[in-house]
């Protein structure tokens, strides 16, 4: 489970201090939300859960003439994106919980994207609609999630060098596989005030490492970033080096042509507002 005090502590600092790794891992799905993204007109957007800024800043950028807004509930996550803001005048980043969170003006967004921010929901229903609530007319929403996490590698190999969890998670709990089942999802959204749900599988490569040292930029990264990351910090020394070598191998295996990469399996879901 994620919850939005792991966001606020510990998880937001390491993704903070690590967003250029992030922002590589999820480049291919980065690449798919956008194309998706110029289906759609829009002068207001809202990205949810923005992280770092990378979607919102690139939304910036190819919509000049848009007004885009990004929240997130890390602190340092939403510091980070106001860092890379640049010469871009047309985005803006605020500190936000996205379940709750109303405009304080008349931005009212055409479209409601989310890279992988939406699956952290306690109340998804209830955020879903609250979105819907100050959305424009007809708006869309587009977002992506992970399917099962027997379809992702990049979580199934690392995950497997960490002891099991002895109690059986809720599927639906907060975390990076709550939305994994598109009925389930579907369900939400449709409770939350949306229709015409569609999902779209896309699979991509989630990059761990690359550069003059793939191997050691991927160990770096699963040190700070991932399944096995909090779990190996809280590990006594002779067993975090067990894990280290038995990491080192799973990166090993998987670094072809200088980057070590594992795949991912997403849904892209779009929606209207009804």
């Amino acid at each position: 489970m994620t919850a939005i005090e792991d966001w606020q502590g510990k998880t937001g600092e390491g993704w903070a201090g690590e967003w250029k790794r992030t922002d590589r891992s999820f480049g291919g799905l980065t690449e798919r939300l956008l194309a998706r993204s110029r289906e759609f007109p829009f002068r207001h957007a809202l990205d949810i859960g923005c992280g770092a800024g990378e979607l919102s800043l690139a939304l910036a950028r190819g919509r000049p003439q848009a007004r885009i807004v990004g929240v997130d509930v890390s602190p340092q996550l939403v510091a980070a994106a106001r860092g890379r803001i640049g010469h871009l005048s047309n985005v803006e980043f605020e500190l936000a919980d996205a379940a709750h969170w109303h405009p304080a003006d008349d931005f009212a967004p055409q479209l409601l994207i989310s890279r992988h921010g939406v699956m952290f929901f306690a109340d998804p229903p209830a955020a879903f609609a609250n979105l819907a609530s100050f959305a424009g007319e007809a708006a869309t929403l587009l977002f992506s999630c992970f399917r099962d996490r027997a379809e992702n590698p990049f979580f199934t190999e690392i995950g497997a060098l960490i002891p099991p969890s002895r109690e059986a998670p809720d599927p639906y709990a907060p975390g990076p596989f709550a939305f994994a089942d598109r009925d389930h999802v579907g369900a939400i959204l449709t409770d939350g005030g949306w229709r015409d749900i569609a999902f779209e599988p896309f699979d991509f490569a989630m990059i761990a490492g690359a550069g003059e040292d793939p191997i050691g930029d991927a160990m770096a990264y699963f040190q700070r970033i991932g399944p096995a990351a909090a779990a190996m910090r809280a590990m006594d020394e002779p067993q975090r080096n067990r894990t280290l070598e038995a990491l080192r191998r799973v990166v090993t295996e998987n670094c072809h042509d200088g980057v070590v990469a594992l795949s991912a399996a997403a849904w892209i879901v779009t929606a209207r507002r009804s």
